[in-house]
């Protein structure tokens, strides 16, 4: 019922928000005989604020068009490689007419960046994109609002983003023979448990997994954020912030926590933060501060862009991730694509590095939490394991803007270089295995008479392709 509430209070302030942006305009233009006049400066600013305040968000673009490598300028073209369900694999293809820097980019290490569900879009990790395709082929996990997919889609657990990571490290591998894994904030717990899981299985391991400020034992520095995982229970979630979408969108039915519900936890963490920045862009419009306001608009619409996440998802992560710390435990069973759980043991993990990365000011991932992933991976030589500390960084400067492009991506890309020996193999023989392994997938059904699905296909490819040799 809340859901349908906001929905309908959204539609009702929605003509009255686009009415706000007209009247801004009207008083700020330069033929307006008093849009010179410092009255209409300050009402014209006051009905912008308003617009802002009352628009609705959608998701944002990466709008990523060019980088910069080299010497060279790169066009840049997004693909979607898999399109799942409640995800997309998309790809940041780099083009250049240059012979030089093609034989640059084709030497270069392809990174998988695994963005969070937790609220925002994954084009949050826009600076993160960017910086990295200097130097990377950069695939990224692009999450769904849960609110636009039909209850036929079926349900989303843990388990499935588990199994989804894993579908994406395997595709990257088939097409480069291996790959590095980045994970920012949440992802880094279903992340370590994927690979954790290919090298109890004896598959090939990413080279290198990169960890960025996630809770992989949120039991050391609590935040506000764990603080509230761990007050209230299990059933106070389930009873509190779970809700049904309502029918005006395709996913009409379905359970899930939404996105206006997690916008205002977010601003309610520090609301005197957003009231000044609010009221420092009605100042700069009236100054006409162009590169401020700009700057505002950049921030908040990327902000204030949220997205609804499965109840069964969520539920799972609060229960898994903070109140059962089940991965630290050593209790955590992940159901696999055959419907079989499997532990999910981070100690059978050796041929991956791993660097986990910390900002000293986070206020949602405490001191320790990232680092703790060091105690799990026990077989991880030392000399393959590394901790960065960010002096002065929040959450977000770890991963976005200058302290994680002077700070952390120069110890990231260095880190990724040094544990890239693998990387430089040919993709040729992994594509002829994965070949023979499709085709003799096909034969022994043929012999059988059973019919294939998709699930045994994916698996038996997956073990023929990626298993070590013995």
């Amino acid at each position: 019922m809340l859901y349908q509430i906001y929905e309908t209070q959204r539609s009702f302030m929605e003509p009255f928000a686009d009415l706000a942006h007209t009247a801004a305009k009207m008083y700020s233009n330069p033929l307006n005989p008093f849009g010179q006049s410092q009255l209409a400066h300050r009402v014209s600013a006051g009905y912008e604020l308003m617009h802002r305040l009352g628009k609705d968000y959608v998701k944002p673009e990466f709008g990523i068009r060019t980088v910069q490598v080299g010497n060279a300028e790169v066009a840049i073209h997004e693909r979607i490689e898999i399109d799942k369900p409640f995800c997309e694999l998309r790809r940041f293809k780099r083009f250049s007419d240059d012979p030089a820097t093609l034989t640059a980019l084709k030497r270069q290490p392809a990174v998988l960046i695994v963005a969070p569900l937790s609220g925002h879009y994954a084009t949050l990790l826009r600076d993160t994109v960017k910086t990295m395709l200097k130097d990377h082929k950069v695939y990224i996990t692009d999450w769904k609002n849960a609110r636009l997919v039909p209850l036929t889609e079926g349900e989303f657990h843990l388990d499935d983003y588990v199994n989804y990571v894993q579908e994406f490290i395997r595709h990257l591998q088939s097409a480069y023979g291996n790959c590095h894994v980045i994970s920012v904030c949440q992802p880094t717990v279903p992340v370590l448990a994927a690979v954790s899981l290919m090298a109890s299985r004896g598959e090939t391991t990413p080279l290198s997994m990169t960890m960025m400020g996630g809770p992989i034992d949120a039991r050391k520095s609590p935040t506000s954020v764990n603080n509230l995982a761990t007050n209230k229970s299990f059933e106070w979630f389930e009873n509190n912030v779970i809700y049904k979408v309502p029918g005006n969108f395709p996913g009409a039915g379905r359970r899930v926590y939404p996105g206006f519900l997690q916008h205002t936890g977010f601003v309610a963490m520090n609301p005197d933060r957003h009231a000044s920045s609010h009221y420092d862009y009605f100042k700069d419009l009236i100054k006409g501060d162009d590169a401020s306001t700009e700057a505002h608009r950049k921030f908040y619409d990327e902000y204030n862009a949220v997205l609804d996440m499965d109840a069964d998802y969520y539920l799972e992560t609060i229960k898994t991730v903070f109140q059962d710390y089940s991965l630290v435990n050593g209790t955590w069973n992940v159901k696999n694509l055959e419907g079989k759980n499997e532990l999910v043991r981070p100690q059978d993990i050796s041929t991956t590095a791993l660097l986990t990365v910390e900002g000293e000011l986070d206020d949602i991932s405490g001191s320790g939490q990232t680092a703790a992933a060091h105690g799990l991976c026990s077989n991880i030589k030392p000399a393959n394991r590394h901790h960065l500390e960010v002096p002065g960084a929040g959450h977000y400067g770890i991963f976005s803007g200058r302290r994680w492009r002077e700070t952390v991506y120069p110890a990231v890309v260095k880190f990724i270089l040094a544990h890239n020996d693998l990387g430089t193999k040919k993709k040729s023989s992994t594509q002829t295995s994965t070949k023979t392994a499709a085709e003799s997938v096909v034969k022994t059904t043929a012999k059988t008479g059973a019919k294939p699905t998709a699930k045994r296909s994916v698996k038996a490819v997956a073990k023929k392709v990626v298993s070590p040799k013995k």
